[in-house]
């Protein structure tokens, strides 16, 4: 299994930053790869992704939810497998860090090339950048979940 690990701090308090991270569905607006998310139970959500022309869909699983402060997460099906928590960590009433830790396994030659030149990392530490600009620039969040998992 590979490992990453980012962070970035957000110029909006803690339960925003919190609830936009609930709102799966908004991950194409700021996620690269990401073409879709439907949210299919509180706890059960499917990905379609395509990265670098490799095309992927998956469920994950919301393993824990505590509002304000973690979403963990885990693959349940599919050629992806991954496992990964965003934790929400207020600074003061307007801002927010946000990290990012995860753990994937490359699958086939391409990935694991990918993975070796630091690809994932990359990309993570740019799509924490765009969710950055994203709640940033609408300064709310675009809906959220409050239940605990």
């Amino acid at each position: 299994m590979s490992q990453v690990e980012e962070s970035i701090e957000v110029g909006v308090p803690v339960h925003t930053a919190y609830n936009q991270w609930t709102q799966f569905e908004s991950f194409p607006e700021f996620m690269s790869g990401v073409e879709r998310i439907e949210q299919r139970t509180d706890t059960l959500t499917h990905w379609v992704t395509s990265v670098d022309g490799v095309h992927r869909e998956f469920d994950a699983r919301i393993t824990e939810q505590v509002p304000d402060e973690r979403v963990a997460w885990t693959t349940v099906d599919g050629e992806t497998r991954q496992a990964g928590v965003v934790t929400f960590h207020r600074l003061d009433d307007e801002h927010t860090k946000v990290m990012l830790q995860m753990e994937f396994r490359p699958d086939g030659l391409a990935e694991k090339v990918g993975d070796k030149l630091g690809v994932v990392q990359r990309q993570t530490k740019g799509d924490l950048k765009r969710f950055k600009e994203f709640i940033e620039r609408r300064g709310r969040e675009t809906g959220g979940w409050r239940g605990a998992v």
